[in-house]
């Protein structure tokens, strides 16, 4: 059964006792199609479909969702949050520097630096969370093309 149907997204939200809504169908249908969604991406993919919902609307499901362990925010530096609903793992994301898409990654394996502090200062570490930065295969062609053509135009 799609995670995404509408009864596993109701049992979804019964289960970690919300109310089933309309708005928070719509949000959760929505992420799981489209994971690292900007919630102003979620307002636009949702907003007309079948009523209207207000962008704060938007941000009380998130952070309900969120606050239910039903969904994940990760805030990239320089970004705005991004929502999925991949949550009960620990991975890890691939942000793009120049276009912020980002991508799942799960956890690093073999000799992973700076994946255990050298010092826990007495916490009790549950998760650890990483964010590798590059750019996207999209961007490094744009890049390489406008540095073409800029080299082009120099006579060069």
């Amino acid at each position: 059964m799609d995670a995404g149907s509408p009864s596993d997204v109701a049992e979804l939200l019964r289960s970690a006792g919300l109310r089933v809504t309309g708005p928070r169908r719509r949000v959760l249908n929505w992420l799981e199609h489209h994971p690292h969604s900007t919630a102003d991406a979620v307002w636009a993919g949702v907003r007309g479909q079948p009523a209207s919902v207000s962008r704060q609307a938007i941000y009380d499901v998130l952070r309900a969702c969120e606050e239910a362990g039903l969904v994940r925010s990760i805030q990239p530096a320089g970004h705005a949050a991004r929502y999925e609903r991949r949550v009960h793992d620990n991975h890890h994301h691939l942000v793009c520097q120049s276009c912020g898409r980002t991508e799942d990654v799960d956890c690093a394996v073999g000799a992973s630096p700076c994946l255990t502090p050298s010092d826990y200062h007495g916490f009790d570490i549950a998760e650890a969370e990483v964010m590798f930065w590059g750019l996207c295969p999209a961007c490094r062609r744009r890049q390489r093309d406008e540095s073409e053509l800029q080299h082009t135009a120099s006579g060069g």
